[in-house]
C-alpha cells in the first residue's frame, strides 16, 4: 500500500537450527557486513581457540536474529525508508512507529487474514481484481499458475490435510484463489452479498459461514490485537504468553467458531 505494509509470515525456527555455522554467517552477510571475525570465517581463514569462542557466540546471535520477526521488520523497514527518502530527496524518519503483529492460531485465522491482506488494494479501491493488485501474494500466486517457470517463494498450498503432508497450507490453491476473487467482487460491488454456493466447500472446512468470512476479510485488524483464532486456541495462547486478557476473545467466539 502507499503508506503501510501487511505481511503474513511463517517463522520456521526448526529450519534455522539445522543450518551450518557457515550458512548462517553467509545469510547474515547478505544483509549486513558482519564482523571482521565472521568475514574471516566465511573466507576460510585460520581462527585460533580464543577467537572461536567469540565466533560461536556471534553465530548463535545471528542464528537467532535470522528467525526473529523484529529483526526482519527492522531490515525491511530500513530498506524501504532509504529508498523512499532517496526518491523524495529527503532525510529523516519514514515510519510512524513500531510494527504490530498478531499470532494466527488456526487455519481459519490464517486464511481469513491472508485474504484480508490480499484484498487490501480492492478495499482501498486502487485495484479492481486480485490479479491486478500489485505487490500482493495473490497476484504472485496467480502469475505462477499462468507461468510455472516463475519462481514462487511463497508458502505453497498443498491440498487437503493428509498423513505425511508436505509443509504448506492444507488447502487447494485453486479454491483459495477462486474464493478471494469472489470475495473481492462482493467487496468491490459495495453491497452485502453472499459467497457463491460453489465455493462453500473451503468455507465449510474452515468452519465459517459466508457472513463470518466477509466480516473477517474486511475487518480483520479491527477485531483482533495480539492473536486470532478459535476460542480454545485463544485461551491456550493467553496461558502461554501470560496475558490476563486478550482483545478479540468475544469476536473469536462469534467469527472463528464453527458456523
Amino acid at each position: 500500500m502507499s503508506n503501510h505494509v501487511h505481511m503474513v509470515l511463517h517463522v520456521d525456527v526448526k529450519r534455522t537450527q539445522v543450518w551450518s555455522d557457515n550458512n548462517v554467517a553467509q545469510r547474515w552477510h547478505r544483509l549486513h557486513r558482519g564482523t571482521l571475525l565472521t568475514q574471516m570465517f566465511v573466507r576460510g581463514d585460520t581462527i585460533n581457540q580464543g577467537q572461536q569462542q567469540t565466533l560461536d557466540n556471534t553465530i548463535t546471535e545471528y542464528r537467532r536474529r535470522l528467525h526473529d520477526i523484529s529483526w526482519f521488520m527492522r531490515n525491511l523497514n530500513e530498506h524501504i525508508a532509504r529508498e523512499a527518502n532517496k526518491e523524495d530527496d529527503c532525510r529523516g524518519r519514514f515510519w510512524e512507529g513500531r510494527f504490530k503483529s498478531q499470532a494466527l492460531l488456526d487455519d481459519a485465522a490464517l486464511l481469513s487474514c491472508m485474504a484480508y491482506v490480499d484484498l487490501n488494494p480492492i478495499r482501498a479501491k486502487i485495484a479492481d481484481t486480485p490479479e491486478t493488485s500489485k505487490y500482493t501474494g495473490i497476484q504472485k500466486r496467480l502469475e505462477s499458475i499462468k507461468q510455472p517457470s516463475i519462481k514462487n517463494v511463497l508458502m505453497p498450498f498443498v491440498g487437503h490435510p493428509r498423513q505425511d503432508m508436505p509443509k504448506g497450507i492444507p488447502f487447494s490453491l485453486k479454491d483459495y484463489c477462486e474464493l478471494v476473487d469472489i470475495t473481492g467482487r462482493v467487496i468491490r460491488d459495495d453491497k452485502a452479498g453472499h459467497i457463491d454456493q460453489q465455493q462453500q466447500a473451503i468455507l465449510q472446512r474452515l468452519g465459517l459461514s459466508d457472513e463470518q468470512w466477509l466480516t473477517l476479510t474486511t475487518e480483520f485488524e479491527k477485531h483482533f490485537c495480539y492473536a486470532a483464532g478459535a476460542e480454545q486456541m485463544m485461551n491456550q495462547f493467553k496461558e502461554h504468553t501470560g496475558h490476563q486478557r486478550i482483545r478479540g476473545m468475544g469476536k473469536a467466539k462469534t467469527l472463528l467458531r464453527c458456523a
